[in-house]
Parts: C-alpha cells; structure tokens; sequence
C-alpha cells in the first residue's frame, strides 16, 4: 500500500511540474509573439502563438492574439479560423465577435478585389498575385467568390450585432453600427 501511495505521489508531482512548465512556456511564447506584433513582425509573432497553441491549445487569448496577428498579416481565412476557436473556447469574450467581425470584411474584400485585379486574359496588363491573397482559391469562379463574399459579409454583421448587443462599454459604438450599414449597402451591390 505505502508503495502505491508512493507511485501516486510521483506521478501527481509530475503531473503538476509538467503543467506548471508548459504554462510556463506558453506565457513566455505569448509575451515573445507580443514583442514582434508591437515590432509590425507578424510571421514572427504567429509563429510564435502557433507554438504556443501546440503546447496548450485551450487557452482562448493565444488563439484571439493569433487572430488579430492574421488580420494584420492579412490572412483572413485564418483569422477567421483563430478567433471562432477563441470564441469556441470562450464565448463570452467580445472583443473576439468585434475581430472575427474585421476578418471577414477584409476577407470579402480580398475576394471582391481579386475579381477586379483579374485582368490575366488582358492583353498588356500584367496580372500578380500579391503574397497576402495566396489564400485565394484561384479555381472558384468570379460568382462563387462573389456569393462567398456576400455570406462573409453578412457573417461579419451578426459578429458586429453580437458584439454590440452583449458587449460593455463600447466607446465606438456608432462607428460600429455605421460599419454595419456599409456592409449591408455592400451586400446590396454584391446581389445586384
């Protein structure tokens, strides 16, 4: 009995030592991923909260800073990917709608301005692909990258309305429901 109790005992303390190590870790992952955002080294940084994620991928702030560090890389699917899992993980942590709500406007965009930027069958215009919109499924027609866009849009106002309907404090809220009203006005366009 005293020889299981032992066992018990080691096992706990390991337990407990790896957990406190891994935290340990993910902190300082997340304070390095900090240190290049406020630097403007977005692949740094996700790359950083990626190995964070891989240590402890519960935590919803590594995967709401992975989000913004996506928005300003301006990788919208990914983004879009990292805060529903904030989001996923702690649904009542707001400022994740308001973010998701940015990179699925940014990510409708992208789709709509690689349609007018598709000038490949243009005799004399050179057609490039900027690093930023290698995200975009060149095999999907102008229409489905339109209808996609449109749900996007629309994604982004019900993250915008759960936003301002749950959220405390808001200092922008005008500008938010203004925000709304382009996007609805873009949706508008878009079905035209």
């Amino acid at each position: 009995m005293k020889r299981a109790m032992l066992i018990v005992t080691i096992l706990f303390i390991a337990v407990i030592s790896t957990a406190c190590i891994n935290n340990f870790a993910v902190q300082e992952l997340n304070n390095k991923a900090k240190t290049f955002m406020d630097q403007g080294d977005y692949d740094s940084a996700i790359n950083r909260l990626q190995s964070s994620i891989d240590l402890d991928g519960t935590i919803y702030e590594t995967h709401y800073n992975l989000g913004v560090a996506y928005i300003k890389a301006e990788n919208y699917p990914k983004a879009v990917e990292s805060l529903q899992k904030s989001i996923s993980l702690k649904p009542d942590y707001y400022d994740s709608y308001y973010s998701l709500a940015i990179a699925q406007e940014g990510y409708a965009e992208k789709l709509i301005n690689n349609d007018k930027k598709d000038n490949s069958n243009t005799p004399g215009v050179c057609h490039t692909q900027t690093p930023t919109d290698s995200y975009i499924d060149e095999t999907i027609s102008p229409e489905q990258r339109k209808e996609k866009a449109i749900g996007l849009y629309k994604d982004a106002i019900n993250s915008y309305t759960t936003y301002l309907n749950d959220a405390k404090d808001i200092d922008d809220k005008e500008s938010i429901q203004i925000q709304v009203k382009e996007d609805q006005e873009e949706i508008q366009k878009l079905e035209k």
